[in-house]
């Protein structure tokens, strides 16, 4: 019940196979439902994050790769509680969301694990793909709270856009 979720990269044509960034992750699927459409909704549970050493060729309409789980030990061990400023994480994340209308139990949020608290705040944060590929890449949890701090406080600093359907 294991899958890899790899991100393409952009831009990409349609016509071809998009090429994917060097870095996934493997996940557990912990859940799935099957939409009327003949689509499945699948939640997936983070296991370990790997490299492409290489890509083989598709099975069943699906790219395979094969994987180099050795660059990140601390996602099968888990990490070591790393150091960081927790409050002006929390500060910068309730600005963004405020920002983005992103609704939040802030007092659930604030008891929460570190990694947990990162992980979570990384994945629901409507960030452009390639900055979730580099919270991705961040080699340990201590790095990835600097980037998620780092680009919480540069979206802080854009103007927010006020269309003009918005104005009364």
């Amino acid at each position: 019940r294991l899958i890899g979720m790899i991100q393409p990269r952009e831009p990409f044509d349609s016509e071809h196979d998009p090429p994917l960034y060097p870095t996934g992750c493997a996940g557990r699927i912990t859940a799935f439902a099957e939409t009327d459409d003949g689509r499945f909704l699948i939640t997936l549970t983070g296991v370990c994050r790997f490299r492409i050493t290489a890509e083989l060729a598709p099975l069943d309409g699906y790219r395979r790769v094969v994987a180099d789980w050795s660059p990140f030990p601390g996602d099968r061990e888990g990490e070591e509680e790393a150091s960081f400023d927790r409050e002006r994480l929390l500060r910068a994340l309730a600005l963004y969301w405020r920002k983005n209308r992103i609704a939040a139990d802030w007092d659930r949020i604030k008891a929460v694990a570190h990694e947990r608290l990162v992980t979570s705040a990384a994945m629901i944060s409507p960030f452009a793909p390639r900055e979730k590929q580099a919270l991705l890449e961040a080699p340990d949890l201590g790095e990835r709270a600097r980037l998620l701090l780092a680009l919480l406080e540069m979206a802080a600093l854009e103007p927010t856009i006020i269309r003009p359907e918005a104005r009364n």
